[in-house]
């Protein structure tokens, strides 16, 4: 019987308890949904295999004392097909024991149902725009972005078992000062001058200008020899802006779509998907910041002030007005925010239910602004647009900080990182630590294969499960004849217990935005399973390993060297297929792989 199962259970009681008058002055328009009477693990497994606190949560609207009320329902719940006993504890804890047969309904379920076992649609119906990364395209993707790019992908993956439709978002920051910023660089490195004062440094501009120069070649454009002078005009005759040249612009548009190719590139290579390759630049081109403006100004959140063009945001909570239009007559960069949001809103293909957007630590104070944007639309901040915050990530090796990149000069970068440990232990190190906490990655730690590494102990216990089947095939065991009520010792009891946690996980890791839940329950299911590994046997132990462990203690060397009764042995081989299906599922939603031999 599964947690779902269990509350459903309680929920139908406690509705037949006010029917028949024995539930104080509850009533039936008083009792929530079954979802609102959770089920926990008890610490403890002495209290049973579930506890509930229904009974506390309904005592006060009942008028009784929670012992008394708990009292009623166990009496029923004991009564119940699959349950072996009831115990009211403390203040009025309701903890259960299932009988063996009915706890491993959730291995045959696992087993009929395999990659799908835990998904559920209860986002169904709904589009979610996920945007992540979106680094300036000046650049390799640092080690921050690389956060984002395991944790929003993850965090897509497991939307999606939720049911929701979602749409993976990368926005190109291809317009503004960071583009001009990067082209004085190259031109600068091109000429061999030192690096601007606010221009990007390390290898890999060097390495862009040698392209750049290499590709205007081919084209037959002498680029070295364009015009440095302030002004000119672009390949359409409109006029460069101030502080471009005609040669500053060739490298621009050359470099620009080389460092995207390059983003797209690592993305791939981390196993990362995006539906839609956002280009910023687009808004202005599309006129979408105007017709935003309009929006908005039709709306009566615009205003003229000091020969510039104000959003009216502390309307809607923000703690000071925007402005959209600066004086000289440029865009202030908040202004395609505003055109991006309504984009996302209105566009004819997936338009947003809600628009996540996530963010690294130093955007904390655009938080404001963004929802006092979304309200102004009309919508609702922290519904419709949904805002995550990602902490910093040290990369330790040595006990010391890794600051410096051969190539990106003053950052570690999503290549470096891949270099040093794989895209596994890469993304499950990154996804397995809550985005609102900071995150120390130890490289020594991630590339060892040891119980320590968590990645390698859960991609163990997979292999591990791949290595029963293997033998109990060689050795002719196998699932035919399997009495599921066998399964009855502590050590499978605690493997089907984690089992039967793996929805509601799913459930939760989804409406909570935290994958990294995942990351956790799986190591946490892996610690049961190379422990039941360890004391039952589905397969003969080989002499060999008997002799090695005959230290332990002779009584236990002898019990597990014996093959279990083929029932048994069917029974425990069907565990293991049902832990199999679940790691590798969890694996999959942190984009990692379930290597079947380590």
């Amino acid at each position: 019987m599964s947690p779902e199962a269990l509350s459903e259970l309680i929920y139908d009681i406690a509705q037949q308890l006010v029917a028949d008058g024995q539930a104080g002055d509850l009533t039936v328009d008083l009792i929530p949904d079954e979802s609102k009477f959770a089920v926990m693990r008890p610490k403890d497994r002495a209290h049973g295999d579930w506890a509930s606190n229904a009974a506390m949560q309904l005592a006060k609207k009942a008028g009784m004392k929670p012992r008394d009320l708990a009292e009623r329902f166990a009496a029923r719940l004991a009564d119940a097909d699959g349950i072996e006993t009831v115990e009211v504890a403390g203040p009025g804890f309701i903890n259960i024991t299932l009988d063996s047969a009915s706890a491993a309904q959730v291995v045959d379920q696992a087993l009929a149902e395999g990659a799908d076992f835990g998904r559920n649609d209860h986002l169904s119906g709904r589009t979610l725009n996920l945007e992540f990364v979106s680094a300036n395209p000046t650049g390799p993707i640092h080690i921050g972005g690389t956060r984002w790019a395991a944790v929003g992908d993850s965090m897509a993956r497991v939307l999606e078992a939720n049911g929701a439709d979602v749409v993976r978002e990368y926005y190109f920051n291809d317009h503004g000062e960071q583009i001009n910023r990067f082209a004085k660089s190259l031109v600068a490195a091109a000429h061999e001058e030192p690096t601007p004062i606010d221009g990007y440094k390390g290898a890999y501009i060097d390495e862009i200008a040698r392209r750049v120069i290499a590709e205007a070649d081919a084209d037959g454009v002498d680029i070295l020899n364009l015009p440095r002078v302030d002004g000119g005009t672009d390949d359409n005759g409109e006029p460069l802006g101030e502080g471009d040249s005609a040669q500053r612009e060739e490298f621009r548009k050359r470099a620009v779509p080389m460092m995207f190719e390059e983003i797209q590139q690592s993305m791939k290579e981390f196993r990362v998907h995006f539906d839609v390759w956002f280009h910023e630049n687009s808004l202005y081109e599309d006129g979408e910041v105007e017709k935003a403006i309009d929006d908005l100004r039709a709306r009566g959140d615009i205003y003229e002030k000091d020969g510039a063009t104000w959003f009216a945001s502390t309307k809607h909570g923000d703690d000071k007005d925007r402005v959209i239009i600066k004086s000289d007559g440029n865009y202030a960069y908040f202004a395609a925010d505003i055109a991006y949001y309504r984009n996302k809103r209105h566009r004819k293909d997936h338009p947003a239910d809600v628009a996540i957007y996530m963010l690294g630590a130093d955007h904390h104070g655009y938080i404001g602004r963004m929802m006092a944007m979304c309200a102004a639309f009309g919508d609702k901040p922290g519904e419709n647009m949904q805002i995550l915050i990602g902490q910093l990530v040290n990369v330790m090796k040595d006990g010391k900080a890794v600051r410096m990149s051969k190539r990106a000069g003053n950052v570690v970068t999503i290549d470096d990182l891949i270099d040093a440990i794989g895209v596994d232990a890469s993304r499950y190190s990154l996804a397995r630590t809550d985005y609102n906490s900071p995150v120390d990655i130890d490289l020594n730690l991630l590339a060892s294969h040891s119980n320590d590494n968590p990645v390698y102990y859960v991609q163990y216990a997979h292999a591990r499960s791949c290595n029963v089947d293997r033998n109990a095939a060689a050795a002719g065991i196998t699932r035919d004849g399997a009495d599921m009520a066998l399964l009855d010792t502590e050590a499978d009891g605690e493997v089907i217990a984690m089992l039967a946690q793996w929805p509601s996980v799913l459930a939760q890791a989804g409406d909570l935005r935290a994958p990294h839940r995942i990351a956790h329950y799986l190591e946490d299911l892996a610690a049961a399973y190379h422990k039941w590994y360890n004391v039952e046997r589905v397969v003969p132990m080989a002499l060999t390993e008997v002799e090695e462990r005959a230290d332990e203690s002779s009584r236990e060397s002898t019990r597990i060297a014996k093959c279990p009764e083929p029932a048994r042995a069917a029974a425990r081989l069907r565990l293991n297929d049902a832990v199999q299906i679940v790691i590798a599922s969890g694996l999959d939603l942190l984009g990692v792989h379930a290597p079947d031999k380590m």
